[in-house]
């Protein structure tokens, strides 16, 4: 019987190179596959979202850049600023909010903006300026601790801080400053 020479332990060996050099990880894959807390788990450029109820809308969203985060408590961010149209039951335009900033925490649906915030009630024609502002969507209001400057269509009223309904239609100004209307039968 004739004996025939197979390589098997050749074979073998090089197999295992050849599955160890595959299996290698070189730096530039693992920083490709490895994500951390601080990167966001969704980005999107230019987004223009609406959120309805009952098939009618109630405010639109707009910004150049939205970044989800995720973890014990999820947030949306918007480096690059933001606005939002609020709408009444006719579909039309009654306040806006915008900012150079912005973070939405998705738990306690509070969002928060800072940098030239500006907030405008498109039916009394009124506009607060501010650098911080906080909405409490389910409390439907609006705050601020910071310095603000609310422009009526006939005054300008300086304050060290405001709170408003969500729409901007009943605020209350601290340490208000500037011209004032009082009435005659108030003196």
């Amino acid at each position: 019987m004739k004996s025939q020479y197979f390589p098997f332990y050749p074979i073998c060996f090089s197999l295992l190179i050849l599955l160890g050099i595959s299996c290698t990880k070189s730096p530039e894959s693992k920083d490709i596959l490895r994500h951390s807390q601080e990167d966001p788990l969704m980005s999107a450029l230019n987004i223009d979202v609406l959120f309805s109820d009952s098939g009618k809308i109630e405010a639109r969203l707009t910004s150049p850049l939205f970044n989800r985060y995720g973890g014990a408590t999820p947030y949306l961010d918007f480096p690059k600023g933001f606005k939002i149209y609020m709408f009444d039951s006719l579909q039309h335009i009654v306040t806006t909010i915008s900012g150079n900033r912005g973070i939405r925490k998705e738990y306690t649906r509070t969002m928060e903006a800072w940098g030239n915030v500006i907030v405008r009630n498109e039916k009394k024609q009124e506009q607060l300026n501010t650098e911080h502002l906080v909405w409490e969507e389910n409390l439907h209001r609006i705050w601020t601790d910071v310095k603000v400057k609310i422009t009526t269509p006939d005054k300008i009223l300086y304050g060290d801080r405001m709170e408003s309904n969500e729409a901007f239609t009943d605020y209350t100004i601290f340490n208000p400053r500037g011209q004032m209307d009082v009435k005659k039968d108030s003196i």
